[in-house]
């Protein structure tokens, strides 16, 4: 076991509600949990048989911190927001933490809006949701505009029409922006619109079909026609959303294992309807079972979410009776957990199973064909392992305006996309590509040098001998060593396929004169040297591709933005003693920049708050951009 003394730690525990945390002998918390009763659940970690999960944590647990909340509500809050900060190794982690998106109707005004809307829902107005995704919210707003043509645009741009859109014109809207429909039948379409989003369907088809019988009464049988389409959409949709015959709100929650990996799916089920579904794969500890899986995402999941009146699952989860009173605490009803079930919400479980076993399959099966991949780059390049993490350097600018160099990051899953990182480039002569890639380096490896970032196991740069070269210089300048180089240089033909790989092992003692015997001073291979060529073909060369191609568009991703925010900001701005008023009365002064970048220095210091030496620095600066523009 260990040498921890539990026994007087637990005289210090009291038996309130709250939360714990097991910490090692360096402090970091290897397991935060809360309880009803702190003293009874810290307690029966050591006084009962644990799995093998929970035996290696107790062996390393030297130190015990709690802290004591008003309820299990707030313990489950608190526990929730430590978990997500400090990440503990034996804990279940939801990786996904964004909120769901809603739709919006803006009810305070005379024409209400539809709208997508994400964030707490605490202005006016009427929220609708929560959706699964982005996605189904749009969905979602394309088909209420085919049935009842609520406005969804802007209020600026409402303001300011002074004629009706194109979605009048395409019978997407009603046009109240110019007066084109009155309040009151406006306000039918909103009805019907609130009525359609809370499930109450059945009754706006019975209002569309007496006002289908009352315009073919009154001979108006376009109109008639119109609303016979409208009830036939209505009933098509009905059909595909419909899920339960009590139109309750409802979650299913269902959680699967295969090979380690688990899958979590979530059904949305709002007033009786079928809302999306999404598929979470939690990072969960060595043999965890699936009733400690569902209790930490649920305590999780629902933190900072809606939580609706039933949750069903496919397994009982961990500390039920505790989760059940924090959840229920949170929403300010009861909530309840359901696990045995019959009829049709057995059905709707069957489902999400189904779900659940659909998606992993699909994310094993594509992990499978990473590690292939993988595998295939451990042979190619002949390394003795296969590479644990692996990153790769790209340059991107136009005409070498705006220099953006991205480091993106590849670990034994795929993409680590918390590890991307940019950077702006400064200081080099315009299209400088080697100078540009050395200073990244050397802002990335800076770090790597301080222990701050893991040294990676590959290195791809994308570009040919003279860029490995430089690199292999600043790293080498940098005393890094350990670290495989790979150049990834276009083929002959420069198509895809034919890339030549050019390797320079891990930097250490005399690297400069293996360097120098490989390369010539132009950074072109010296005699006997040659790629490595794997085919168009090989899986190996397939990941390299992933990787470089992910460099690039982060790159240039960086580099447009960079860019267009230039454009978009004024050269005066970057002037030392140019403020506001300043940039105004020398625009002013001069019809605009253009008639400003050809002034002399005497004529700029004419301007009322311009020294000569004020006018002298503008003049520079000016002529300065335009030269490297």
């Amino acid at each position: 076991m260990t040498s921890f003394d539990h026994r007087a730690a637990l005289l210090r525990i009291p038996t309130e509600p709250g939360v714990y945390r097991m910490l090692d002998a360096e402090g970091t918390p290897l397991y935060i949990g809360k309880a009803k009763n702190l003293k009874r659940r810290v307690g029966s970690y050591f006084g009962r048989t644990l799995d093998r999960r929970m035996q290696l944590m107790v062996a390393q647990i030297a130190a015990i911190e709690v802290t004591i909340t008003l309820s299990e509500g707030e313990a489950l809050l608190l526990e929730s927001d430590l978990i997500k900060t400090h990440q503990p190794r034996f804990n279940v982690l939801l990786r996904d933490d964004k909120s769901y998106p809603f739709i919006y109707l803006s009810t305070q005004d005379a024409f209400p809006r539809l709208s997508f809307y994400r964030g707490p829902r605490q202005g006016e107005g009427r929220y609708f949701g929560p959706y699964p995704s982005a996605w189904a919210v749009r969905e979602m707003l394309q088909l209420l505009q085919k049935l009842f043509p609520v406005r969804q645009c802007r209020d600026s741009f409402y303001r300011s029409r002074t004629r009706a859109c194109l979605q009048y014109q395409i019978k997407r809207c009603t046009g109240p922006c110019v007066g084109l429909i009155g309040q009151q039948d406006y306000a039918r379409d909103v009805a019907h619109s609130i009525k359609f989003l809370e499930g109450r369907t059945d009754e706006v088809i019975a209002e569309l079909g007496e006002r289908m019988e009352q315009a073919a009464a009154a001979l108006e049988f376009e109109r008639a026609a119109g609303l016979r389409d409208q009830i036939a959409t209505l009933r098509q949709i009905q059909r595909r959303q419909h899920v339960t015959a009590d139109g309750g709100d409802v979650d299913i929650v269902a959680a699967l294992e295969e090979a380690g990996t688990f899958c979590v799916q979530v059904f949305f089920v709002r007033a009786g309807r079928h809302l999306g579904n999404q598929a979470f794969f939690p990072r969960v500890p060595a043999e965890a079972d699936q009733a400690a899986v569902l209790a930490g995402f649920l305590a999780q999941f629902y933190v900072d979410k809606e939580i609706p009146p039933e949750v069903l699952l496919n397994a009982e989860p961990d500390d039920t009776e505790f989760l059940t009173a924090a959840l229920s605490e949170r929403a300010g009803r009861r909530v309840a957990l359901k696990v045995r079930l019959h009829g049709e919400r057995a059905r709707l479980l069957e489902m999400a199973v189904n779900n659940a076993a659909l998606a992993l399959n699909t994310r094993l099966g594509s992990r499978a064909g990473y590690g292939r991949r993988l595998e295939a780059l451990r042979d190619l390049l002949d390394l003795e392992d296969l590479p644990r993490r692996m990153e790769c350097v790209d340059i991107s600018h136009t005409g070498g305006e705006r220099t953006v160099a991205s480091c993106v990051v590849f670990d034994d899953e795929g993409p680590r996309k918390s590890d991307y990182r940019r950077f702006n480039i400064e200081g080099i002569a315009p299209g400088d590509d080697y100078a540009a890639l050395k200073q990244a380096l050397r802002r990335r490896y800076r770090r790597v040098q301080t222990g701050e970032v893991p040294l990676p196991d590959l290195l791809f740069i994308d570009g040919g001998k003279g860029q490995l070269r430089a690199v292999a210089g600043v790293l080498d300048a940098l005393g890094i060593d350990g670290v495989k180089l790979v150049g990834v240089a276009k083929g002959p033909d420069r198509k895809a396929g034919a890339e030549q790989l050019w390797l320079v092992d891990g930097l250490a003692e005399g690297q400069e004169e293996r360097l120098g015997a490989r390369f010539d001073a132009q950074g072109c291979p010296t005699k006997g040297e040659t790629p490595i060529v794997a085919g168009a073909d090989s899986p190996a060369l397939h990941l390299v591709q992933q990787i470089r191609d992910e460099a690039h568009r982060f790159a240039l991703t960086g580099h447009r933005q960079r860019r267009d925010k230039a454009r978009k900001t004024s050269p005066l701005e970057d002037i030392p003693g140019v403020g506001p008023k300043r940039r105004q009365n020398l625009l002013r002064a001069f019809g605009g920049l253009r008639g400003l970048t050809r002034a002399l220095p005497d004529e700029i210091a004419r301007v009322d708050g311009i020294s000569q030496t004020l006018a002298q620095q503008i003049h520079d600066a000016l002529h300065a951009q335009r030269e490297r523009a």
